[in-house]
C-alpha cells in the first residue's frame, strides 16, 4: 500500500513508545509498512497482543525508569513517543501521581535519552484536551495557539499533557528537534486494549449500550493520526505542534455510523447531558474511591467536553505538512471489523470481509 508521507532526513532505527496502545499500534504498522527498522519500548508484563507477529525489536522497561529508557533509545535515529496513561476521571491521589510520573516525568526521561543518544528528531503525541479555547468567542475553532484556561475543571490527564508540551519546549531549547502531534479522539482498527471508544462500539454492537448523551467531538481516523505523526517527523518544525482531526461529529452521527457498520443492531435512548451531569458527578466521586479500577463511560469531564462542542482548526497541519484527512466512516467500519475479528463483538450481523484485512495490513491511504 503506497504511503502518503515518507520520513526525510536521518535514517536508521526508530524507537516507538506506546506501541500497544491504539494510536501507537496503528503508527507501528504504518512504520513497518514504510520499511522502517523499529524498536519498541514495552512495559514488563504488559499485554503485548498488539505486537504479535510483527517484526520489531523489543526493549523492556518503564518510562519512569530513566536507565531503561536510555537503553531503549541507544542507537535510535528517530523517536515516536506515543505512550501515556489516558483517563477522563479525577481519580485517587495515587492514580493522579501515576499519571504525572508516567506522562510528564516519563516524557522528560524519554527526551533526555533521545538527546543523549543523538536522535535527529522526536515526535511526541499530544492531546486536544490540553488546548484551551477563545474565552471571548468560545465557538471559534481551536488552533495550536490556544492556551488551556487554568481555573476551570480540568482533567488530571489534560494537566499532564500541558506539562508534556512544556517538556518538549524545554528539550527544543536545549537543542533537540521535537514536534508535538496533537491527537483528537482516535477511531479505527488495532485497538487491542481497547480504548473507551472501542469499548463503546463493542457495547453497542453487543446490545449493551442503552443510552447516549447528545453532543459533539473531534475524531481522527487511525490511519490519519499515524500519517500525521510521519508527516510531523518529515516536515514538522521543531518546537511546534500540529492538530490532526478527520471529522467533527455529533454522537447521533456516530451512532448512525455504528448502526451502519453493525447491521443496525439496536437503538439508544437520548438523555440530556446537562441533566445527567449531576448524577455523573456523584457516581464518579463514589467510583473513584470505592472502585477505582471500574471503567467509567460517561464521566463528568467527558460530558462537559460533549456539551462544549469544541471544533479543531487543522489549517496549520494542512498548510505546513500537507496533511489531508480521509473518511471517518471508513475508520468506524474498520474498527467494527477489527473487533468482530478478534471476538469482542459476539453477535455480528454485518458482513466482515473474508480476507481478514481487519487484523492485518498496514496503515496507509485508502
Amino acid at each position: 500500500m503506497e504511503s502518503r508521507a515518507r520520513p526525510g532526513g536521518a535514517r536508521g532505527k526508530v524507537l516507538v513508545t506506546g506501541s500497544t496502545g491504539h494510536l501507537g499500534a496503528n503508527l507501528l504498522r504504518r512504520l513497518i509498512g514504510d520499511g522502517e527498522e523499529v524498536r519498541v519500548l514495552a512495559r514488563p508484563g504488559a499485554d503485548d497482543a498488539a505486537l504479535a507477529g510483527l517484526d520489531v525489536e523489543r526493549a523492556v522497561g518503564d518510562l519512569r525508569d530513566a536507565d531503561a529508557v536510555r537503553r531503549a533509545a541507544a542507537g535510535c535515529a528517530r523517536v515516536y513517543h506515543c505512550a501515556a496513561i489516558v483517563s477522563t476521571v479525577d481519580g485517587t491521589a495515587r492514580a493522579r501521581r501515576e499519571i504525572f510520573d508516567t506522562n510528564v516525568m516519563g516524557t522528560r526521561n524519554l527526551l533526555t535519552a533521545a538527546r543523549e543518544a543523538g536522535a535527529a528528531k522526536v515526535v511526541v503525541s499530544g492531546s486536544f484536551s490540553a488546548l484551551g479555547h477563545d474565552l471571548e468567542h468560545p465557538g471559534r475553532a481551536v488552533d495550536e495557539t490556544q492556551i488551556l484556561y487554568p481555573f476551570g475543571r480540568i482533567m488530571p490527564y489534560s494537566r499532564t499533557k500541558v506539562l508534556v508540551e512544556q517538556e518538549c519546549l524545554r528539550a527544543h531549547a536545549d537543542g533537540l528537534a521535537v514536534v508535538v502531534a496533537v491527537s483528537t479522539g482516535v477511531v479505527g482498527p488495532h485497538d487491542y486494549k481497547p480504548s473507551r471508544f472501542g469499548r463503546t462500539l463493542c457495547d453497542y454492537a453487543n446490545g449493551r449500550l442503552r443510552f447516549i448523551l447528545p453532543g459533539s467531538h473531534e475524531f481522527v481516523a487511525a490511519r490519519d493520526i499515524a500519517d500525521g505523526h510521519v508527516l510531523a517527523m518529515e516536515k514538522g518544525r521543531s518546537g511546534q505542534s500540529y492538530i490532526f482531526s478527520t471529522a467533527f461529529l455529533s454522537l447521533d452521527e456516530i451512532v448512525a455510523m455504528f448502526a451502519e457498520a453493525a447491521g443496525d443492531q439496536g437503538r439508544c435512548l437520548r438523555l440530556s447531558p446537562r441533566l445527567f451531569l449531576p448524577f455523573a458527578e456523584v457516581a464518579s466521586f463514589c467510583l473513584d474511591r470505592l472502585r477505582p479500577s471500574f471503567n467509567q463511560r460517561f464521566t463528568p469531564h467527558a460530558i462537559r467536553r460533549l456539551i462544549f462542542d469544541r471544533r479543531a482548526d487543522i489549517a496549520k497541519a494542512r498548510n505546513e505538512l500537507g496533511y489531508e484527512p480521509t473518511n471517518i466512516r471508513d475508520a468506524i467500519r474498520e474498527a467494527y471489523e477489527f473487533h468482530v475479528a478478534r471476538g469482542a463483538i459476539r453477535r455480528p450481523r454485518a458482513a466482515v470481509p473474508a480476507s481478514g484485512a481487519a487484523l492485518g495490513g498496514t496503515v496507509g491511504p485508502r
